[in-house]
C-alpha cells in the first residue's frame, strides 16, 4: 500500500464496498438466494473495494513491476474463480478499509508538518521611506525591508527588531511552549507568532532562505530519504512477491497432483497460502514508524534528515560536542572587574565604554553591554589607534590609556606583585595614568548542559569535548560539566581525527556543532547534529540532526525518540513477519479458512500502523525558558 492521496475517497469506496458486501450476506444467508442476483452484489462489492488497487497496480505495471496490489488481486480473482465470492468481497473489503485506514494514519503524521506551511502569512506590511504602509506578498521581500507586525500577527519573514518590544510564541518552530521575550536587535524567525508588542523590522533574508522554508524543505527531503532497513524491504519486496507467487502456483500442482485433492480444493488452499503471505504488514512495518518519528521531532524542534537519522541515532555510544555555541551559548560576558590599587573600577569600565562602543568585536560588544546595563557614561575619545597583536589606544581628556591583552602590562612596575600564573578566562586590560585593571569574561554555560550531559552518561553514553579554544578556556567548562575528555586548541581537520579514531576503536559517534569549522567533523562522524538557530549553513548542511532552536536538551529528546522508534520497527517487524512465518506454515499443513486467513492478514497490517503511531504520544516535558532562548 502506498501513503499518498486523500484518505476520505478511500473511505467512502471502503464503506461502499462494505454496504454491497452486507447486501450480498444478507441476500444469500438471510433470505436464500442464490444465482446471478447474489453474484452481481458481491461483485459490486469487489469493484468498489478494488478500484483503488486496480489503478495502483496499473500504475505498477506499466512501470515493469509487480508488488503487493497484484497479490492482492490475484487472491480476489482467484477466490471469484473458484466460486468463492464472499471470501474474495471480504479481502478486498478489508484491504480497502486498511489502505484508508493507512492514509488515515500518515496523514495524521503529516498534519502538524503542513501545519508549518500553512501558517505562514501570505502577505506581509511594508514601510516605505515615508513610513507609509503597504501590502506587499512575502515572495517580493527583500533583505533590508522594513516591516511593521502588529500583535496576533505571524512573522512572515527572518528579521531583526528595529523599534518595539514583545514576546513570541515559538513553538509552531520549537516545540516549546513558553514565550519568548524579544527587544531591539534581536532575531525573530519566520512562522513565529508575536503576541502582543507592535514591532517594526527588518527583513534579513528573503522568504525561500527563511528558517521556515528551510525547516520545511528538511522535513521533505526526510521523507524522501529511507532508512536502511526501509530500503532493504524496498530491495527484496518485488522479489518476494513473485517468489511468493511462484511458491503458491507450485503448491497447488503440489497438493493437486501429489495429495489428489480437487482443482478448487488445490485451488483454495493456495490462495489462502498466497493471502497469508503477502508483505503489507512488513513493508509498512518502517516507514509508517519513520513518518511518525518525523513528524514528533517537526512538532517538538528537532529536525531529521530522513529515516537514517533516527535509526543510526539509537545506535550511538559517544557524543563529541563543540564548545562554543553548542554546550556554552557563544556569548561572552563580563565575570569581574578588578583594579589595582581597588576602588577604581567604575573609572575603568568608562575608559572601556568609551573605546570599545563602536567595535564589533565579540568581546567588545560584551564589554559594551555590560556596561550599558550599569548605566556607565562615555567620555569623548580622540587618536584612537591600532597595536598589533596587543590591543588599541585612545586619548581620553589628554589622557592616553591602553587596552588590550595581558602583555600590555608584563613591564609595568605595579603588576610586578600579581600572580603570573595563566588565567582560565579570557581578560582586557586596562592601563593608563593612575589607572590598572582588568575585566575577566567568561563564555556562558548553557544552562541545560549539565543535566543533558548527566542524562547521556546515565545511559552509558560517553561525552567528549572538542573544541578549536585554548586549553585555559575548555577546562573550567569541561569541569563544570564533568566531561571527563577534553581536546582543546583543535582545527577542523584536528577534530575530525578525532572524530575518526574514535570511530576505529568501534564507537559509534556523534558530533554536535554549530560552525563552520565544526562541518568536516560533522560530515566524519556516524551521526551529526547542528545547533539549528546559529548554526552555519556549511554546518547545517552536513547535519543529519538539527536542533531548531539551539535548544541543547533536544538532543536528549532525539536520542530517546529514536529509540523508541527503533523499538517500534523491531515490534512491527517481529509482528510482521511472526504473522507470515505462523500463518504460513499453517496453511501448509491444513486448509485454513479463507475468510478467516484474510481477517489475520489484514488485522497484522492495521496494528503495524496503529503501533507506529503511538511514537506520535510521546510527551515531553516543556522546560521553563532560559536567556538563550532569544537571539543576539
Amino acid at each position: 500500500m502506498t501513503h499518498q492521496g486523500n484518505w476520505k475517497p478511500l473511505m467512502a469506496r471502503t464503506a461502499g464496498c462494505g454496504l454491497f458486501l452486507t447486501a450480498a450476506l444478507l441476500l444469500e444467508k438471510g433470505w436464500g438466494l442464490s444465482g446471478l442476483p447474489v453474484i452481481a452484489t458481491y461483485l459490486a462489492a469487489m469493484v468498489a473495494g478494488g478500484w483503488s488497487t486496480v489503478i495502483e497496480t496499473w500504475e505498477t505495471i506499466r512501470q515493469r513491476k509487480i508488488d503487493i496490489h497484484f497479490l492482492m488481486l490475484a487472491v480476489a480473482v482467484g477466490a471469484a474463480v473458484i466460486g468463492a465470492w464472499q471470501e474474495g468481497a471480504l479481502l478486498l473489503f478489508l484491504f480497502a478499509l486498511g489502505g484508508a485506514l493507512e492514509h488515515y494514519a500518515f496523514a495524521r503524521m503529516n498534519r502538524e508538518i503542513s501545519a508549518l506551511h500553512e501558517a505562514a502569512p501570505k502577505t506581509a506590511r511594508v514601510l516605505d521611506a515615508e513610513e507609509q504602509e503597504k501590502e506587499v506578498a512575502v515572495e517580493e521581500l527583500k533583505e533590508g525591508d522594513r516591516l511593521l507586525i502588529r500583535p496576533d500577527e505571524t512573522f512572515p519573514v527572518d528579521a531583526r527588531i528595529l523599534e518595539g518590544e514583545t514576546e513570541v510564541d515559538e513553538s509552531m518552530l520549537t516545540g516549546e511552549a513558553m514565550p519568548v521575550t524579544k527587544k531591539t536587535n534581536d532575531t525573530v524567525s519566520s512562522g513565529t507568532l508575536n503576541l502582543w508588542g507592535k514591532v517594526t523590522l527588518v527583513v534579513l533574508r528573503p522568504v525561500h532562505e527563511s528558517s521556515l522554508a528551510r525547516i520545511i524543505d528538511m522535513i521533505r527531503n526526510a521523507q524522501e530519504s529511507k532508512a536502511p532497513s526501509q530500503r532493504f524491504t524496498d530491495r527484496f519486496g518485488s522479489k518476494y512477491t513473485i517468489g511468493v507467487l511462484s511458491a503458491s502456483c507450485l503448491l497447488f500442482l503440489f497438493w493437486w497432483l501429489g495429495f489428489d485433492l480437487t482443482v478448487g480444493a488445490a485451488a483454495y488452499r493456495s490462495i489462502a497460502f498466497l493471502v497469508v503471505a503477502s508483505p503489507c504488514a512488513l513493508v509498512l512495518s518502517i516507514p509508517s514508524a519513520i513518518l511518525a518519528g518525523i513528524a514528533w521531532g517537526a512538532k517538538h524542534g528537532v529536525l531529521f534528515r530522513g529515516g537514517r537519522a533516527i535509526e543510526e541515532l539509537a545506535g550511538i555510544d559517544t557524543i563529541a560536542l563543540d564548545k562554543t555555541g553548542t554546550l556554552t551559548k557563544g556569548q561572552m560576558q563580563v565575570l569581574a572587574v578588578e583594579t589595582f590599587p581597588t576602588g577604581s573600577e567604575e573609572a575603568l569600565l568608562e575608559v572601556v565604554h568609551s573605546i570599545e562602543q563602536e567595535s564589533n568585536h565579540p568581546i567588545a560588544r560584551a564589554l559594551t553591554r555590560h556596561c550599558l546595563d550599569r548605566g556607565v557614561r562615555t567620555r569623548s575619545v580622540d587618536h584612537l589607534r591600532s597595536l598589533p597583536g596587543m590591543g588599541i589606544q585612545a586619548e581620553l581628556g589628554g589622557r592616553t590609556y591602553s587596552l588590550g591583552r595581558r602583555q600590555l602590562v608584563e613591564n609595568d612596575s605595579r603588576v610586578a606583585s600579581l600572580d603570573e600564573r595563566e588565567f582560565e578566562n579570557p581578560e582586557v586590560w586596562v592601563i593608563g595614568p593612575e589607572l590598572l585593571g582588568r575585566v575577566i569574561l567568561q563564555d556562558e554555560i548553557r544552562t541545560e548542559s549539565k543535566t543533558v550531559l548527566e542524562g547521556f552518561r546515565s545511559q552509558g553514553i560517553t561525552t567528549v569535548m572538542l573544541t578549536g579554544d585554548h586549553a585555559r578556556a575548555a577546562r573550567p567548562v569541561a569541569k563544570e560539566l564533568g566531561i571527563a575528555e577534553v581536546h582543546a586548541g583543535l582545527h577542523p581537520e584536528d577534530k575530525v581525527a578525532v572524530i575518526e579514531d574514535l570511530t576505529h576503536q568501534g564507537h559509534k559517534v556523534a558530533m554536535v556543532g554549530d560552525g563552520v569549522n565544526d562541518a568536516p567533523s560533522l560530515a566524519a562522524a556516524h551521526v551529526s547534529v547542528s545547533m539549528g538557530g546559529r548554526g552555519s549553513d556549511a554546518a547545517l548542511e552536513q547535519s543529519d540532526v538539527v536542533l531548531v532552536n539551539d535548544r541543547i536538551e533536544r538532543l536528549g529528546s532525539a536520542l530517546k525518540l529514536s529509540r523508541k522508534a527503533r523499538a517500534v520497527i523491531f515490534q512491527n517487524l517481529f509482528l510482521a513477519l511472526g504473522t507470515v512465518m505462523v500463518m504460513g506454515a499453517t496453511t501448509l499443513l491444513t486448509t485454513v479458512p479463507l475468510s478467516f486467513a484474510v481477517v489475520i492478514h489484514e488485522s497484522s497490517t492495521v496494528l503495524v500502523c496503529l503501533n507506529s503511531l503511538r511514537l506520535l504520544l510521546i510527551r515531553e516535558k516543556s522546560p521553563r525558558p532560559h536567556p538563550d532562548t532569544t537571539h543576539h
